[in-house]
């Protein structure tokens, strides 16, 4: 691995490309926060791609893509003189020097979970009115469940054992069951949506990242999807021709590769 001053080094390195860029390239002097703003979002996704698929090499990568998109945002707002890359790093800094009191002060915690209750509780005292501010509105649904169930256990709105958990998992099975009986389609969609938030919630409770799982599962599909297209392919035979059973059987080889 490499030495601090080698790091600092490669860091400075992509400062002053970055600077060169946006002097010199007509592409990088137009762009904006704005404009940048979907890259960075399409960049995040790729990192997570990378690493659920445990690719350490294009993990290695798509850290470089984020970071540069970092260093622009930074560059950027250097230009208006609102902050620079030192502003950002400093800020992070002492967010996490203030957030670990446990660690740079005298305050005393038993375990993880008290680092995460002393966290929001710190944040409230920072001036936040809700422990729900620091969950970005524009996060998938899934991903934001997920956080808010994390938000709240962190000040003790919580179950006390999953086997609760999964009690209110039953109840809502239930209760959206019932309101598929009746065929009322606006309750369906709420009920539904009540088994998905409970689900995540249990999900949490055995230390399982819902939208990891989801992916795994996606990306599982996909592939033996893929293998059963490239069966029918290779017996000239259209999916849309082909019945279930006779699908079955490549779905199934498609299990044990």
């Amino acid at each position: 691995m490499n030495s601090r001053q080698d790091q600092l080094k490669a860091f400075d390195r992509l400062l002053t490309i970055m600077d060169e860029l946006r002097e010199q390239c007509p592409w990088d002097k137009k762009q904006t926060m704005e404009t940048l703003r979907h890259l960075t979002i399409e960049e995040t996704y790729e990192l997570g791609d990378a690493i659920l698929d445990k690719n350490l090499e294009e993990v290695k990568k798509e850290l470089g893509d984020v970071l540069l998109h970092i260093v622009f945002y930074a560059k950027i707002g250097s230009e208006t003189n609102h902050f620079d890359i030192a502003d950002v790093c400093n800020s992070i800094c002492e967010k996490l020097i203030n957030r670990h009191p446990h660690i740079y002060s005298d305050v005393k915690v038993e375990n993880e979970e008290g680092v995460k209750r002393n966290w929001e509780n710190l944040k409230l005292k920072e001036g936040k009115t809700s422990v729900l501010e620091g969950v970005p509105k524009s996060l998938p649904a899934l991903v934001k469940a997920n956080r808010i169930q994390e938000k709240v256990a962190g000040v003790g709105f919580d179950w006390e054992e999953p086997a609760q958990v999964w009690e209110k998992v039953e109840e809502e099975l239930n209760e959206f069951k019932t309101e598929v009986q009746s065929g009322n389609q606006d309750k369906m969609e709420s009920e539904f949506g009540d088994v998905m938030f409970s689900m995540v919630n249990y999900a949490r409770f055995l230390n399982i990242n819902p939208e990891n799982a989801l992916e795994r599962t996606n990306k599982k599909f996909s592939k033996r999807f893929q293998y059963l297209e490239s069966k029918a392919k290779s017996l000239n035979k259209p999916l849309k021709d082909m019945t279930l059973a006779e699908m079955d059987v490549f779905w199934e080889e498609a299990k044990t590769l």
